[in-house]
């Protein structure tokens, strides 16, 4: 990797809530020697969005048409890309050679973008919530640098109870409710034998099985090689709930899709994420009682890091 990038951040989402959170992911960046351009519309707020959708648009394409940038990191998630997608110019995204970054609602983006161009990106941190706090976590930060230097990078899980199996094949997914969102658009990607990953918060189990049932009848989770769950949290179970859990509801799937599905994965609106090349090819190798994920990452972007 190149040993100093310049780092475009945008907020095509939410608005930035605390200003502070921003100042302090320029800064960290800025420490390990990397230049950080803030685009002008940035900390911009109309209702719960960083601007109007013609400003959030304005910006992502600006950013994409600057010469220096190596890469794109928004500033958070939130709520407002679904809007942008049929304006978004995905030709100009994808011939600007920049590496795209977030989760959350960033991955409305990265899968339009792979499903329009085949344009690889990573889901992995956001500015704000990973690089703005008081600490920045050490998994994140080791995971996300080694996924923009090394050709490989690889994670391992301790998790009891899984099928064992291996399993190869494009790696993408991300936010399980914008997953499900782009089903029958033509911002969904049509991949096949694929590693899926899957993560959400605030979302009851009933809504995540919910959502990976409508994957099942759309005929995508048995046509991937290996779903992969990563952090669900943030909801609070009802009293009507009786024995129905998560480990239910994810049980209620494996009986009904052929694709061995292993949980566990450090990945989501957590302070502890792997950072996972969209496009690029995973391997993951399950012995029953812990899992590897070995990710390789595509060319496209990750050239103009090196």
């Amino acid at each position: 990797m190149k040993s100093s990038l310049v780092i475009g951040i945008v907020s095509p989402s939410g608005y930035v809530v605390d200003t502070g959170t921003l100042d302090r992911a320029v800064a960290y960046f800025t420490a390990r020697g990397h230049r950080v351009v803030v685009d002008e519309a940035a900390r911009h707020r109309e209702q719960r969005f960083a601007g109007s959708d013609r400003e959030r648009l304005a910006s992502l394409h600006r950013m994409a048409e600057r010469e220096d940038v190596d890469l794109i990191i928004a500033s958070r998630g939130g709520y407002g890309l679904s809007r942008l997608l049929g304006d978004i110019d995905y030709g100009l995204l994808a011939r600007s050679g920049k590496l795209f970054v977030g989760h959350s609602d960033c991955i409305a983006l990265q899968l339009a973008l792979l499903a329009q161009t085949a344009t690889p990106s990573l889901a992995g941190p956001t500015a704000c919530f990973d690089f703005g706090g008081d600490a920045v976590s050490a998994f994140t930060e080791s995971h996300f640098w080694s996924a923009l230097a090394e050709p490989h990078h690889a994670v391992t899980v301790e998790a009891a109870n899984q099928p064992v199996f291996t399993a190869s094949g494009t790696l993408w997914g991300g936010n399980l409710a914008m997953v499900t969102h782009l089903i029958g658009t033509p911002y969904f990607p049509e991949v096949t034998g694929g590693i899926l990953f899957l993560e959400d918060v605030g979302e009851h189990p009933y809504r995540v099985e919910r959502m990976l049932l409508q994957l099942h009848y759309a005929g995508v989770l048995d046509a991937q090689a290996a779903i992969v769950i990563g952090d669900v949290s943030g909801y609070k179970l009802q009293d009507n709930d009786g024995a129905y859990d998560l480990a239910a509801a994810l049980d209620a799937i494996r009986q009904r899709t052929r694709t061995p599905l292993v949980t566990g994965l450090p990945f989501g609106h957590v302070r502890d994420k792997v950072s996972l090349p969209i496009g690029g090819t995973g391997y993951l190798e399950s012995d029953g009682r812990r899992w590897t994920l070995d990710s390789t990452h595509p060319g496209g972007p990750w050239e103009r890091l090196q």
